[in-house]
């Protein structure tokens, strides 16, 4: 292997203007040319291994300060000037090399004014969320990308749209697809739109799900996805292509202030929509309601996935027929919240969803297990929640696979109108009772004490200071 060269001219100008040395003087006693100090400090000639040693011993600096010390500090910038404010402020990394070479204690102020900047964003978050759980609107969100605008409308409002279920049901019976809906679908584009579905390989469709080609009217979906989410894709172009008044009048009633903004949910609408299509509402409503909202039964009776079927329940509210009012969270492995939504909007100021104990975090431990559990939170209401892991695209062999966690929640109250009830251990001496687990809405807006799983602690209370008692807890507060 190549030695890696060592540039270090703004480090060896520092060391030279710390000792009130002149080019030609420190060029003296290292034996060397003033030309060529000035080379070395503009970092167009690399330092030697004798630059090294004669610098070391001259001027007694350690050879590891000469050696990548700012390689910490460019990649911290280089989170810095990742975050969506930043964005395109610099054409490449050489700044950054730069700013950090030339400049470190700068770098330094800058990564301290970052991370503080981070702080006050994740505590007036936290504050928001603390307001609105107390029933008073506030206006402290600062500037967001069009993903979390999106996020939120959606999962403030209920998850059913009328118009889009009404148009599923009129597509359904126009296809007539009996029990080969992908058929029926590929059939319908090509009749009427002159559109040809083809499932490509992994290796000639490395980057995308799905994609359309305009000009050879044909539409291509990976093979790294389940025959579950290959029909999801299929139906999503189609419902997209007939569905488009109701589903720009649901994007309109969003009132989302980009076209960004717009874009994003009108993917959303048409994944809605394409979960209609698959599992038409009436029909699937009635075997909710005989399976007890057993997702499991469901998903083989309509041949749909787990989460597609746990996601469907959460959007049975058409008046005269309403279901369960269930709500859903998805997160990853490292604890990432990314989709969440709710028959009634999701109970943020209810449950929260970013406590460590909830199931869904457990199911990771046993992947394709289902978790039920009852959980009470600290103003006494309790939810029963059901997790499992799910899993996500298939690449090859040696491609890690992409598992993330479902959990679906109702109130406790109707759990013996759903097949997990029964499920949940009774309270020891408390009969007809559940046991419920003590949660919280996420560390920082809870104030249970001697938690072992507290992550942060509450901005509502000040921190313990007392060095002759030590709780439980990471983060002792009075």
């Amino acid at each position: 292997m190549a030695e890696q060269k060592i540039f270090a001219g703004p480090r060896i100008r520092r060391i030279r203007n710390a000792k009130g040395l002149t080019q030609t003087a420190m060029a003296e006693g290292l034996g060397i040319s003033p030309s060529y100090l000035n080379l070395l400090e503009r970092n167009q000639r690399p330092l030697t291994v004798q630059l090294i040693l004669k610098l070391a011993s001259v001027y007694k600096v350690e050879p590891e300060e000469l050696q990548g010390e700012a390689r910490g500090s460019i990649a911290a910038l280089k989170e810095v000037f990742a975050d969506p404010l930043l964005t395109g402020e610099l054409p490449g990394d050489q700044e950054l090399v730069e700013i950090a070479e030339g400049a470190p204690n700068a770098a330094a102020a800058i990564l301290k004014l970052f991370r503080a900047y981070r702080e006050q964003a994740e505590r007036l978050s936290d504050l928001s969320e603390l307001l609105a759980r107390e029933g008073r609107a506030t206006a402290l969100s600062g500037a967001r990308l069009p993903i979390d605008e999106v996020h939120e409308v959606f999962e403030r409002q209920p998850n059913h749209f009328p118009a889009i279920e009404e148009e599923a049901d009129a597509f359904v019976r126009l296809l007539d697809a009996g029990d080969d809906l992908a058929t029926a679908l590929k059939a319908w584009l090509k009749r009427e739109h002159g559109i040809v579905v083809k499932v490509l390989p992994v290796a000639t469709m490395p980057n995308w799900r799905r994609r359309y080609d305009r000009h050879s009217q044909r539409l291509f979906i990976s093979e790294r996805l389940s025959p579950f989410d290959q029909l999801r894709e299929v139906a999503m172009e189609a419902c997209l292509m007939r569905m488009q008044v109701a589903i720009a009048s649901g994007i309109q009633n969003l009132k989302l202030s980009s076209d960004e903004a717009r874009r994003l949910a009108r993917f959303e609408l048409g994944r809605y929509a394409a979960h209609a299509l698959m599992m038409p509402y009436q029909a699937f409503y009635a075997a909710a309601v005989r399976s007890r909202y057993d997702v499991d039964v469901l998903k083989s009776r309509f041949g749909v996935s787990f989460e597609q079927a746990a996601n469907r329940l959460t959007t049975l509210q058409r008046q005269g027929s309403a279901g369960v009012p269930f709500f859903m969270l998805e997160v990853d492995n490292a604890g990432n919240r990314f989709r969440k939504a709710g028959a009634q909007g999701f109970p943020q100021s209810r449950f929260g969803g970013g406590c460590p104990k909830l199931p869904v975090h457990a199911a990771f431990a046993q992947p394709g297990q289902i978790f039920v559990e009852a959980v009470e939170m600290p103003d006494g209401a309790e939810f029963l929640c059901v997790a499992r892991t799910l899993e996500g695209p298939q690449g090859a062999f040696n491609e890690r696979p992409r598992r993330t966690a479902i959990l679906i929640g109702c109130d406790i109250g109707f759990r013996d109108e759903t097949v997990y009830g029964a499920a949940l251990p009774g309270a020891p001496g408390k009969p007809g009772q559940v046991a419920a687990t003590a949660v919280g809405p996420a560390c920082r807006l809870c104030e249970r004490t001697g938690c072992l799983a507290r992550a942060e602690p509450p901005i509502t209370r000040p921190l313990g200071l007392d060095e002759m008692v030590t709780g439980l807890s990471a983060f002792d507060f009075q």
